[in-house]
């Protein structure tokens, strides 16, 4: 698609038709003709076509050729100023709207088999794994990253666009790996710590998932509460775990998870300015982060950029051209 930055300009086309209606004539050796002090060649200019195009018939009308081939420099001179564009097809940007930094605990109580997927009892890891896996897919404009906890929280994946590479680390991690307590303390802390350097403090997010309480590490839950309300990040929390907890001989007693500290989720989901969910079991763990998912809204996602190129250089091109064309014209005719 053509069009001009500065359509405007094409008002000066009139300018050399209000000089020659204001500006008084002056009587020379050629007849009437322009004062236009700023063009002293133009007196050199004949009226007649034959001195400068080498024939002695006179051009009729009120405007000698010579005249019309000055205008028509002008005319691409005015062009040229009026920036001739080409601007492309609409693009969609892709904008990375958020960090999002997954903090999972997997301590060996997330081996416990009370989950179920089409029928079948499977870990609260696995859940978590699958339903995880879905919510990054779908954040296609955010940036991710990824902490796992137990005993010692690590680092897996710093917030990054490459999202694989964060599934991939999801879909291999192990109950146990990081010990079998439960630093909360401490993966929060590192979280805050891993996000100090993003550029908006308002786009930073933390999924904090646990089926414990905090019973190791070296931040206790209120200093990391305190230093996630001071960076201003919300924290999303999510307990994990059904309410059947198992006792030793495998049946089934009604009653809450005794491990879970639901208070302490609740306390740093209100602190922070997010919400704390329950996941009992696969289907309400999907719900949950669909929730996050609504909650936390991908931003300027109609954003668009056209590539434009500049076309001026062409008709300025052709006016230097047809410039040089009548000067050398009346250098010979002279």
């Amino acid at each position: 698609m053509n069009h001009f930055a500065y359509p405007q300009m094409f008002w000066l086309l009139l300018l050399p038709f209000l000089f020659r209606a204001v500006v008084p004539v002056v009587k020379g050796l050629h007849g009437d003709a322009l004062r236009v002090p700023f063009l002293g060649d133009l007196t050199k200019i004949s009226l007649k076509s034959g001195s400068l195009w080498g024939h002695t018939s006179e051009v009729s009308g009120r405007f000698p050729l010579p005249l019309i081939l000055l205008y028509a420099v002008w005319l691409l001179l005015v062009t040229a100023a009026a920036r001739p564009q080409w601007v492309g097809e609409p693009v969609r940007i892709k904008n990375y709207s958020r960090d999002i930094l997954m903090v999972m605990d997997i301590s060996n109580s997330m081996q416990e088999p009370d989950f179920a997927l089409r029928g079948r009892r499977i870990d609260r890891l696995t859940a978590v794994r699958l339903v995880a896996s879905d919510f990054i897919r779908k954040r296609a404009d955010d940036r991710i990253g990824l902490i796992l906890f137990g005993t010692r929280a690590y680092l897996q994946a710093p917030v990054t666009y490459d999202k694989k590479s964060v599934e991939e680390i999801l879909n291999t991690m192990d109950a146990g790996m990081a010990g079998d307590s439960t630093a909360i303390g401490d993966a929060l802390g590192l979280a805050l710590k891993t996000l100090k350097d993003s550029p908006d403090k308002d786009k930073k997010v933390i999924i904090l998932l646990t089926d414990g309480e905090n019973n190791d590490g070296a931040l206790s839950l209120p200093q990391a509460i305190n230093l996630a309300r001071e960076e201003g990040v919300k924290v999303y929390t999510i307990g994990v775990g059904s309410d059947m907890s198992r006792d030793f001989f495998g049946f089934g007693l009604l009653g809450g998870r005794p491990g879970l500290d639901e208070a302490s989720l609740q306390k740093i989901a209100d602190e922070t300015k997010g919400t704390y969910f329950r996941a009992k079991d696969t289907s309400s763990l999907v719900r949950i982060y669909d929730a996050i998912d609504k909650l936390e809204p991908s931003v300027n996602e109609d954003q668009f950029v056209q590539e434009t190129r500049e076309l001026y250089y062409l008709p300025l091109l052709a006016a230097l051209l047809l410039a040089s064309v009548i000067a050398f014209r009346m250098r010979r005719a002279a």
